[in-house]
């Protein structure tokens, strides 16, 4: 990647990682409802989930290229359902007070984020974009692939101290912040459907 394009891929990473997504909003969903501790616990799995698909999406875009944006609107569908259903479901959870959740765990995160479209598009677009047009070796992909889990779990972070903050407030107005957090889902949702419209193949 050139130096002078550094810049604008740390910008493209920053505003990509902290609008709402399945990861972020799981990370503020746990604080809220159950607490930093649980809350981090799943973290450390959404951290290692998201170095998964990174290092996945070096491999493929080494082996596949440019011809995986053949495929995209394909994963931005799968994508749409899954993150819609997330979205159902934040809608009718429900926590009573004093309740913990034993299953807020490392698992969950790691599934979450394995299965999160959302990065699985930035992590391809990042390496297509920044990177194969200017180096193309395996190398050069996954010297980028170790530095793209440092950029959305962090994010994440961000989402689990806020929820932290606020989960006094959320036990008060449930139904209002699972709505709130429903409508982000949704509106993800529908932008990565967009993105996979633009490379639907007519």
């Amino acid at each position: 990647m050139p130096l002078a394009l550094i810049p604008s891929f740390i910008f493209y990473s920053i505003i990509s990682g902290i609008t709402p997504g399945p990861a972020n909003l799981c990370s503020f969903s746990a604080a809220i409802r159950y607490g930093k501790k649980a809350a981090l616990r799943q973290w450390r799995g959404l951290f290692t989930g998201y170095a998964v698909v990174a290092f996945a999406s070096a491999f493929i875009t080494y082996f596949v290229g440019a011809a995986f944006d053949k495929f995209l609107w394909l994963f931005s569908a799968v994508g749409f359902v899954y993150i819609m259903w997330l979205a159902f479901h934040m809608l009718t959870m429900k926590i009573e007070e004093g309740e913990t959740r034993s299953e807020c765990s490392f698992k969950d995160g790691f599934i979450v984020q394995i299965t999160n479209v959302k990065i699985m598009i930035f992590c391809l677009s990042a390496l297509g974009i920044y990177v194969l047009p200017y180096d193309s070796s395996l190398k050069a992909l996954l010297l980028t692939a170790v530095i793209l889990p440092f950029t959305g779990p962090i994010a994440n972070l961000a989402w689990l101290f806020a929820g932290s903050l606020l989960k006094s407030t959320y036990e008060k107005h449930q139904k209002a912040w699972n709505i709130a957090m429903a409508v982000s889902l949704m509106l993800c949702a529908v932008s990565i459907l967009k993105a996979g419209y633009s490379s639907f193949p007519l």
